[in-house]
């Protein structure tokens, strides 16, 4: 059997394994459903920096059920450039002191927000109470109050608010999960997890803590994090950290890297790190009684690639992770059922993040309720 179907015919069971709730699985549902025929949501882009640009509004050019109806910027020349390229009507874009006015705009289902960490619940906030279902980039915000007042604000408005966990719709990852809950290797021992860049103009907002709310944990490191948390289905009780800083200008307002464990209460020991300081770290590894399995790449767009120490295949073809993530949350809002990444699960993440800032600050471990 050639390897492409074997591992597609692989997905498709894992898939149909999640949609069917088998127990191990959980929420790891990624079945996507027919829509209603012709029926595809109107989405708004808040923010139109390199991810809307290079990734999101490309892959809503693929995506089944969504279009791009509107965006929101604050750069007049942005507005046109975009309002050329994709045939955005005049009455279909907004800035960040005009998006109440959403609320009179039926061609706008769901707004992705893409604005900078500090700015979310604002922008999500706005949208919710325009009667607009969100999608709000990782990390969710700043701080566990404003990540509240956002799942609030949107509960209020009864409507759905999404976190952009892009890698909880990508095989590979639903793949370990599977690996590692069905203990296929046996009861998970260790795991170890890595994502960081060399950071480049120090002007930018990330490296701005009034904007970002931290350094790399809160932009990459949050991808090691949540694999830790999605691929083994447990959630840390005790986090230890210790943050490294050689650049003290450029790295003036946040952390230039940070290192982390985090312990489960099956006795797993997760061992994360992330850094803005040099390139190359971009894996996960899952150790466990009877072997290994993990990714390397783990959180790229394209050529994430995974692997099993017992030699069998752990490869899918590539997805647009953007576009199956909003035709999934698409379908979520056609078919009036729950997104799997709600904004409790970002919450979380904000949540123990705190907790390893706390850790690295005080020089002592942190318990997690």
């Amino acid at each position: 059997m050639p390897k492409n179907l074997s591992s597609r015919r692989r997905f498709i069971k894992t898939t149909a394994l999640a949609a069917a709730g088998a127990p191990f699985f959980g929420g790891l549902v990624t079945k996507t459903f027919a829509a209603e025929p012709g029926r595809k949501l109107g989405f708004a882009l808040v923010g139109l920096g390199n991810l809307s640009t290079g990734q999101l509004a490309p892959a809503l050019q693929k995506t089944a059920n969504c279009r791009l109806a509107a965006i929101v910027t604050g750069t007049p020349a942005k507005a046109e450039k975009w309002k050329a390229q994709y045939g955005i009507p005049d009455k279909n874009i907004y800035n960040y002191d005009t998006m109440e006015r959403m609320a009179d705009n039926p061609d706008i289902d769901v707004v992705y927000v893409v604005t900078p960490n500090a700015l979310h619940a604002e922008h999500t906030i706005k949208a919710a109470r325009a009667g607009k279902h969100v999608l709000c980039e990782k990390p969710m915000e700043v701080s566990t109050a404003q990540c509240q007042a956002m799942i609030d604000a949107c509960k209020k408005a009864g409507r759905q608010l999404a976190i952009g966990y892009r890698c909880q719709f990508e095989p590979h990852h639903l793949e370990c999960a599977r690996l590692a809950r069905e203990k296929v290797f046996g009861d998970l021992r260790m795991m170890e997890a890595g994502f960081g860049f060399a950071i480049g103009d120090p002007n930018q907002w990330r490296l701005n803590h009034a904007l970002a709310g931290g350094g790399p944990l809160m932009d990459v490191g949050i991808y090691a994090l949540q694999a830790a948390r999605f691929v083994t289905g447990e959630e840390p009780i005790l986090v230890s950290a210790v943050e490294t800083k050689t650049d003290p200008v450029k790295f003036k307002d946040v952390e230039e890297s940070i290192t982390w464990e985090m312990k489960f209460p099956s006795g797993l020991l997760a061992r994360c790190s992330t850094t803005y300081k040099f390139p190359g770290l971009n894996n996960f590894t899952v150790y466990a009684d009877k072997g290994s399995f993990g990714m390397n790449p783990a959180f790229s767009y394209l050529g994430n690639r995974g692997f099993r120490s017992d030699g069998k295949e752990l490869r899918f073809d590539a997805v647009n992770q953007f576009a199956v993530e909003m035709d999934n949350f698409a379908q979520c809002i056609l078919n009036n059922r729950p997104t799997k990444v709600p904004g409790e699960e970002g919450l979380r993440d904000v949540r123990i993040m705190m907790a390893i800032y706390q850790a690295a600050r005080t020089g002592k471990s942190v318990k997690l309720g």
